[in-house]
């Protein structure tokens, strides 16, 4: 008998002979131990390869994956902050001037606060009646925190326009420049939570700069500028007491916190504008406003524009 052997039909594929056979006589056993010998001398890094259907198991995922998914993931929430950024400073841009020249023909701002407030309550309720966003649920011990946070967002908005009335949005801005000084400050106090030396050295530029701003400004007066320091203290006490309140299982999220503060704040403000100013939205009152070159249409759709650009940029400054 001649000896049969089984060749390789593609020599640059290394698998293994299926059989070889000899002459002589061999036991099975022996033939299926050196085939098995056979097959490990050809792959190696395969123990778990089988001839019969020629299946690899051993397989390697990527290192790469959970490293690429997390750097695209932090890419796209920076983008997204980037976005809400530049959202917000054209909205804030955009009321500044709206609301100054409101504020310049009909010197109410008690009033305007209070419309521009009914503009934000009637944007909320379209929200919540589209269903655009989940109604809020929260307990009753919460509402005495919560109308604490809505008189310190009445007296922010209320003091800004008294102090954009009184000088230019140029100044108000300077001296609202503070903020970050406030929020540190009331961050020690309220919540204890001491900065790092980086961050006091930082405020000093801010300090210092607003300061030399306040001396040099041609149109400074007390008013304007105690009104506007003061709406820097109430803002900043109601970001740092928000931040409290919404550490816990029955916190709101922070659209629906500022929704709930924007609606109270309205109903706190309608009665207290009607004392200081009296009740300006008459005809006869809207006449003498315009009389200074508005006209009635444009005097409403500038100030419908400031309500909306109000409640729009401080909606995205609470959702960033």
């Amino acid at each position: 008998m001649f000896p049969l052997t089984f060749v390789n039909p593609n020599p640059r594929l290394p698998y293994p002979s299926l059989f070889i056979a000899k002459s002589s006589l061999e036991p099975a056993s022996s033939r299926r131990s050196r085939a098995f010998s056979s097959s490990h001398s050809y792959y190696p890094w395969t123990p778990n390869l089988r001839l019969n259907g020629f299946k690899l198991k051993s397989a390697t995922a990527p290192e790469n994956v959970e490293g690429g998914d997390s750097k695209s993931e932090s890419l796209v929430k920076g983008l997204k902050l980037g976005g809400m950024f530049g959202v917000w400073y054209l909205l804030n841009i955009y009321y500044n001037i709206f609301n100054k020249q409101v504020l310049r023909v009909y010197p109410y701002p008690a009033t305007v606060t209070a419309f521009q407030l009914g503009c934000g309550t009637l944007m909320i309720a379209i929200m919540w009646l589209l269903k655009l966003h989940p109604h809020p649920k929260f307990a009753p011990s919460q509402f005495t925190a919560i109308v604490k946070l809505a008189a310190a967002h009445t007296l922010g908005n209320l003091l800004t326009n008294v102090s954009l009335g009184r000088v230019n949005v140029s100044f108000t801005h300077t001296i609202k420049a503070m903020e970050p000084f406030f929020t540190v400050l009331f961050s020690v106090l309220l919540l204890g939570e001491w900065p790092s030396l980086w961050i006091v050295c930082s405020l000093l530029p801010i300090v210092a700069g607003v300061s030399l701003a306040s001396f040099t400004e041609a149109s400074f007066n007390w008013i304007g500028f105690c009104s506007a320091m003061a709406s820097n203290v109430t803002n900043q006490t109601r970001n740092v007491l928000s931040k409290k309140f919404m550490v816990g299982k029955e916190a709101m999220d922070n659209i629906n916190l500022f929704s709930v503060i924007t609606i109270i704040s309205f109903i706190l403000l309608v009665p207290a504008a009607i004392m200081m100013d009296g009740f300006k939205l008459t005809p006869s009152q809207l006449q003498i406003a315009t009389s200074q070159g508005m006209s009635v249409k444009e005097f409403c759709i500038m100030s419908l524009l400031a309500g909306v650009c109000l409640h729009s940029y401080q909606q995205v400054g609470w959702s960033a």
